[in-house]
């Protein structure tokens, strides 16, 4: 079972990256509380200690790199501000940055809170977690034409392809960003579904050659 649970995430990689568009571009992010400069310790308006929050976030960039789609995903930041009774976790904005500069750099596309880039609101789509969990998903597209502070999303893909972009998610009491995550590209398809098949390969021969128990 330990192999397959090991296997899966490839497997499940390959998958997503296949499916896509032919020619698409696909990046990912995890985002972390320690990735973000200035962010203090995680806690209440009281002082008592919260939960950890934490991120994942998809981008899949169309083969005419004319729309990068978003799938995010955060945990244990209330998305709606009536998931958890403190304020201090409530979510308050949602960015893509594009540098130069960096780490620290500037916001080019903004779809939660201020300022708000993405220009057609009906592709936003904000679902909170299931069973009473703190967090949700994101859904969205960067559309060609949307931008922050007069750019596009054709003036910031030289930057974003350049591993020079993240995306991060403010609170109340991180108003400067709570967590974030650098997009990096990832390998093309090809790449993906041969290391895939590889790993697949390798666990096949190692049990071929492991002995029967009687």
């Amino acid at each position: 079972m330990l192999r397959i649970r090991l296997l899966f995430p490839i497997c499940a990689m390959a998958l997503l990256a296949s499916s896509s568009a032919h020619a698409s571009t696909i990046l990912m992010a995890t985002l972390t509380h320690d990735q973000e400069p200035g962010a203090g310790p995680l806690l209440t308006s009281t002082g008592d200690p919260r939960p950890l929050s934490f991120g994942t976030a998809t981008f899949v960039l169309n083969d005419a790199m004319t729309q990068m789609t978003m799938l995010a995903t955060v945990f244990n930041i209330d998305i709606t501000g009536s998931q958890t009774p403190d304020a201090n976790d409530n979510l308050v904005a949602a960015h893509i940055h594009v540098g130069p500069p960096f780490p620290v750099a500037p916001v080019r596309w903004g779809f939660f809170g201020s300022p708000d880039n993405d220009i057609n609101p009906k592709q936003l789509a904000i679902t909170p977690l299931p069973g009473g969990a703190v967090g949700g998903t994101f859904s969205s597209i960067w559309d060609l034409p949307e931008g922050n502070a007069g750019t596009t999303l054709a003036t910031n893909l030289p930057g974003i392809l350049a591993g020079l972009s993240y995306i991060n998610f403010h609170t109340v009491q991180n108003g400067g960003g709570e967590i974030r995550g650098q997009l990096a590209v990832v390998p093309e398809p090809a790449t993906l579904l041969l290391v895939g098949s590889g790993m697949a390969a390798g666990l096949a021969r190692r049990r071929a050659r492991r002995p029967r128990r009687s």
